[in-house]
Parts: C-alpha cells; sequence; structure tokens
C-alpha cells in the first residue's frame, strides 16, 4: 500500500515545483519592466472593440493605458487616435515612443473588430509609428483583427487572396479566414510552446471554449509555408466547419525579426475578455511571452575621460544617440576604467530653463546600471549629479541616467488622459561627462 501513497507524493511534489518554476518565470518577465513607462497599451482605436479594461493586465498586476474610440467615430476620436500614434506639439514622437524612438511601453495590444478600416484611419504615420515600435524592441500582441493587422494580408477561399500594403507586415506571411463566426473552439497548446513557461493549462495543454468570431489560423504564403522564424504557439482543435478545415492549423504563434526587434504575437480567437481560469492565462501567457521578446537594453556609446557629452537633439533630428530622455526611461552609457585608476568620477548637468527635471544617476562595473541593481547611485529632485568612485575595479563599466519625472494621467471618454508634467513627453535634455584619474 505504500508504493501508490508515495506515488501520489511524488507527482504532488513534481506539480509544486513546476508551479513554483512557472511563478518565478511569469516574476523575472515582469521584473524588467525597468526602463519602460508601463507595460500594456492597448488599442481599441476607430473600427476595434473599444474595451476598457484587460482582465489578463490586472492578473499579472501591470499597469496599461489605453484609447478607445466610440462606435460611431467622430472628428475628436480621429484626432485623439492621431495625437497618440503620430504625436503633437507636446509630444511629438506619440505615446509609443520615447523621443529616441525606443519603445516607452513593453507590449502593444491590439483589439479584434475590422483591420482594414483600423488601419486606414491610423494612415501611413500611425502604422510607422507601431512598426517602429517593434523594430526598436517593443512587442506586439493582436488577437482577431489585431493579428491580421500584424500580417501581410489574408485569404478567404479559393483564389480570394488579398495582399494589404496597408497591414503592418510584422510577420510577411498571410492569414486564412476561419469562416466561423459567433463560435466557440479549444485550442491546444504545442507540447514545446514557451507559453508552458509560466502556466501548464491543467496539465492536459487544451484551452477550451475560446471565443472566434471572424478571425483565422496562419496559412503563410499560397502554398501554407509559415515564413523562417514563425513559431507555433496552439493549433485550433474543430473539425465541424463545411467552409474551410481548421483542425490542427495554427492558432496563436509568434515571430521575431532580430535581436534589436520586439516579439509579435497573432492569436486567431478571442481569449483576451475572460477574468478566470485556463482563457485567462492563456492570455497572460501570450503577454508575458510577448514581454520576454523585448530587445535587451543598448547602449548610447562610450563615454571617454573628459569629454563632455550632450544629449540634447530632439526627436525629428533623428540622431537617438543623442537624443533628449524621456520619463521613466534609462539612457545607458559604457566606460572603460584602465588598470590602477584611483577614481572614476562622474557629472551629470541639466540646461537652464529646462532643469526641473528629476533625474538619477547610476554606475556599475560589467553589468549594465540600473537604480534597483547597484551601490553606486545618486537620485533625488533635479538634474544635477555628481558621482565619484574611489579605486574603481579595471575594466568596462556602466553608467545610466534615469529619469524619473513621469506624467499623471486619468481616464475620461476615451481612455487614458495625461495631465501634470505633460512636458517631460518631448524629452529631458543634460549632459554627462565621466573623468578617469
Amino acid at each position: 500500500m505504500r508504493r501508490p501513497i508515495l506515488t501520489i507524493l511524488l507527482l504532488l511534489t513534481v506539480g509544486t515545483i513546476s508551479a513554483r518554476n512557472q511563478a518565478k518565470a511569469r516574476e523575472a518577465v515582469l521584473a524588467e519592466s525597468r526602463g519602460y513607462y508601463k507595460e500594456v497599451f492597448m488599442d481599441g482605436g476607430i473600427a476595434l472593440t473599444s474595451r476598457r479594461t484587460l482582465p489578463a493586465v490586472d492578473h499579472l498586476g501591470m499597469q496599461m493605458e489605453f484609447f478607445a474610440s466610440a462606435k460611431e467615430p467622430t472628428v475628436i476620436d480621429t484626432l485623439k487616435q492621431q495625437q497618440i500614434f503620430c504625436g503633437y506639439n507636446e509630444d511629438t514622437n506619440g505615446w509609443l515612443l520615447y523621443p529616441d524612438g525606443a519603445p516607452r511601453y513593453r507590449v502593444i495590444y491590439v483589439n479584434g473588430g475590422a483591420a482594414s478600416k483600423h488601419s486606414q484611419s491610423l494612415a501611413e504615420a500611425g502604422r510607422e509609428s507601431i512598426r517602429t515600435f517593434v523594430g526598436n524592441g517593443g512587442s506586439y500582441v493582436g488577437t482577431c483583427a489585431g493579428a491580421y493587422f500584424a500580417t501581410a494580408g489574408s485569404k478567404r477561399n479559393g483564389k480570394n487572396v488579398r495582399f494589404t500594403d496597408s497591414y503592418l507586415h510584422l510577420w510577411q506571411g498571410l492569414m486564412h479566414s476561419s469562416h466561423l463566426n459567433k463560435s466557440r473552439t479549444p485550442i491546444r497548446i504545442e507540447k514545446k510552446s514557451p507559453l508552458l513557461q509560466y502556466y501548464d493549462f491543467g496539465g492536459d495543454y487544451i484551452v477550451d471554449s475560446v471565443r472566434h468570431n471572424g478571425g483565422g489560423y496562419a496559412l503563410g504564403d499560397l502554398k501554407g509555408n509559415l515564413p523562417e522564424g514563425t513559431e507555433v504557439l496552439g493549433r485550433y482543435i474543430f473539425n465541424d466547419n463545411d467552409k474551410v478545415q481548421i483542425d490542427n492549423q495554427p492558432a496563436i504563434w509568434a515571430y521575431k525579426g532580430d535581436e534589436k526587434s520586439g516579439r509579435t504575437i497573432m492569436v486567431g480567437s478571442h481569449p483576451e475578455g475572460v477574468k478566470r481560469g485556463k482563457r485567462l492565462e492563456l492570455m497572460a501567457a501570450t503577454l508575458l511571452y510577448a514581454m520576454d521578446g523585448n530587445a535587451k537594453p543598448q547602449t548610447k556609446g562610450l563615454l571617454l575621460s573628459d569629454t563632455e557629452r550632450a544629449m540634447c537633439l530632439k526627436t525629428n533630428d533623428n540622431q537617438p544617440e543623442f537624443t533628449r530622455i524621456g520619463d521613466k526611461q534609462y539612457h545607458h552609457f559604457e566606460v572603460v576604467v584602465p588598470k590602477r585608476c584611483k577614481q572614476l568620477k562622474i557629472q551629470l548637468n541639466g540646461y537652464k530653463g529646462e532643469d526641473n527635471f528629476d533625474l538619477t544617476l547610476c554606475a556599475k562595473a560589467r553589468e549594465f546600471a540600473f537604480a534597483n541593481n547597484t551601490q553606486w547611485r545618486v537620485d533625488g529632485t533635479g538634474c544635477y549629479k555628481e558621482l565619484t568612485i574611489d579605486n574603481p575595479k579595471a575594466g568596462r563599466w556602466f553608467v545610466s541616467v534615469l529619469c524619473t519625472t513621469t506624467v499623471d494621467n486619468y481616464t475620461d471618454e476615451y481612455g487614458t488622459k495625461y495631465v501634470g508634467r505633460t512636458d517631460v513627453l518631448n524629452g529631458v535634455p543634460y549632459t554627462i561627462k565621466v573623468s578617469l584619474q
């Protein structure tokens, strides 16, 4: 009688370890939110479902902002959407991007709705803002219409193929329509899917009854070949459809172009509105894997001894390595400390008339310096900071500047509204200099 009991105890222990590892994996992804304004921006703009909450964001304890247009868009809706994606006087680069073009959020989530109409409403400037966001390291999640929008086009049936120039082309494949509306389909998570890092989906890898309304699956090219680098994360379990066979077709898939770009995840169905159970975990896992695909931090360049570096340019100057810093953003630099160096001194200065912002100065040997991982830090109010390190270790050091000044916000009928220190949106100029003695 002991053997069955021992087996049960062993299985319970394995399950506990697995659950613990999954919790650690979730925490590890969330911990990398340093240097971003917030984790998620939700696009519920023109021709999309104007959702105002995303349960997976609350489930994960993340921060989100959103735009929600009216069912019958007005001129105000169009103007608000244009300001968010394309910019305006107080924020020439738009909400998605920092002044230097880096992603301001970790991920943009695009709702379901009508992909072509939304794309047209954004115009090329709005679409290019999203492409820049992903190309510079931010990630993208789209469900149904949001998935179509990320692709190169779609196929409905027979020879009805549409390559759509106004889509984002983040993934250079076609999406095939399911011809299935107002339905619910199970999705099977692939056994080697990275989504299993975060949840085990009950151990059977099946997420049942996921709402489906006009979505589709990853087709790739006209012969069904998926673009190189495509990851299939989950497949449909559904063979009761006379118009098209979707059983075992890719329902969730991901693509990451290179190390400097973010990860794009496309979902053919609608797990986004569910508040509990496996469907909630599916949406949460999708957001986590998207954020795990954010580009790693990059340095602005090498700081040379006794040479002042001016970080004062604006977005339109198109020189990100010398552009101002945004709210809650880090700028990273490198310093090479020679052997027998007695002192490393770092000076941070503001620009007169534009120095009423709060900057933090950090330094660390051998790895990127963040405010929460180094003893070498000077924070507090103002732009003017000085950090002196005696007898620094020889080798590669990292110096960083963090802007802690940020906007306040509240929610109105269109979603998030900025107030307070909106002057930070166009960036804070500063100079930085190191001296090696």
